[in-house]
């Protein structure tokens, strides 16, 4: 583990340097996300006659992002000066970004994968059964996020020095002990990232191959086949961009903590990247808004399904092709 005056004199050089920009962006983050947010479930409940299981999935991810802006007034008040707040309102504020990061990591692998089936087998009775089931997925997604975010921040971990200390808090200035443990860091980096982003691209690869060998894709003005393309290249971009830097900045501050030294340099990008991770709380209604459109708006389905059939009896029978429906 790391030594804590390490951390406290890396604090004391580097933290001033970051309170303008971390106000900013959360300044930011809370308007622009809370705006956004509220409008995309207001339009969600609006419709819920034509409701999709893919929308279930985005409206926990709206309410997930929602509970998260409602935390970063916090995160403002504490970089514009005030260090006063309690560590126990620190400690929950960050249970929700935690439980916010990885609810989005697996909501969104979850749209990713009820798009891909969806399209890839549009006549499946049981990919629809299965689907009907989105609303226990969400319930199980939230126990789990919650259940295993939990411990990360009320356990109270020991450093094992000579004096047998506790490590001193800085509220959102800490830095995370127990999620830089072995075992948690493994099961973090493969459960908690690794194996959602292997979904996520096998699905979009899925996506895109149903896509390009399907006639009314490449043929039919209701399937913008390229658009469709772009949404799937976009939401991994996103995907990535938010919350690969958080989990990198959790490896690289396990192996320096072996060695009791972890550079100053370290102590502030760490803070960096959870603050890219809360990014996600803008771009997610970007990424479902561009989803609800291109696969709801710009498609009919009869008009779709017909196509489809049309162009499976003038095949060879060989290769059926698939086009995406509304999800």
């Amino acid at each position: 583990m790391f030594n804590s005056t390490v951390s406290q004199s890396c604090q004391n050089t580097t933290q001033g340097e970051q309170d303008v920009i971390f106000v900013a962006v959360y300044a930011v983050v809370f308007i622009a996300g809370l705006a956004l947010n509220l409008t995309a479930l207001w339009i969600f409940f609006s419709n819920s006659k034509s409701r999709s299981h893919t929308t279930v999935y985005m409206i926990h991810l709206a309410f997930a992002d929602v509970l998260l802006i409602c935390t970063l007034p916090l995160r403002i008040y504490y970089h514009g000066g005030f260090k006063d707040l309690h560590q126990k309102i620190c400690e929950f504020a960050g249970l929700i970004l935690l439980a916010n990061m990885y609810g989005s990591i697996f909501l969104l692998t979850s749209i990713s994968f009820d798009r891909c089936v969806a399209v890839c087998f549009p006549m499946s009775s049981r990919v629809r059964e299965g689907r009907k089931k989105a609303w226990c997925i969400c319930l199980g997604i939230w126990v789990l996020t919650i259940g295993t975010s939990w411990p990360i921040y009320f356990r109270k971990v020991l450093l094992h020095h000579s004096s047998n200390t506790t490590m001193q808090k800085h509220c959102f200035g800490s830095f995370p002990v127990y999620a830089t443990q072995t075992a948690t860091l493994i099961s973090t980096l493969i459960v908690g990232f690794g194996i959602p982003l292997t979904v996520m691209i096998l699905s979009s690869w899925g996506l895109v191959r149903a896509i390009s060998k399907s006639n009314a894709a490449q043929t039919s003005d209701l399937v913008d086949s390229k658009r469709i393309k772009r949404m799937i290249t976009t939401n991994l971009a996103i995907f990535l961009f938010c919350f690969l830097p958080y989990h990198l900045m959790l490896l690289i501050l396990y192996v320096y903590t072996s060695s009791e030294s972890i550079p100053c340099s370290l102590v502030p990008a760490y803070h960096y990247s959870l603050m890219i991770a809360c990014l996600n709380a803008v771009l997610d209604p970007l990424a479902y808004y561009f989803t609800t459109e291109t696969f709801r708006r710009k498609m009919d389905v009869g008009a779709v399904r017909k196509i489809w059939q049309m162009n499976s009896h003038s095949s060879d029978g060989n290769n059926r092709p698939r086009a995406p429906l509304n999800t």
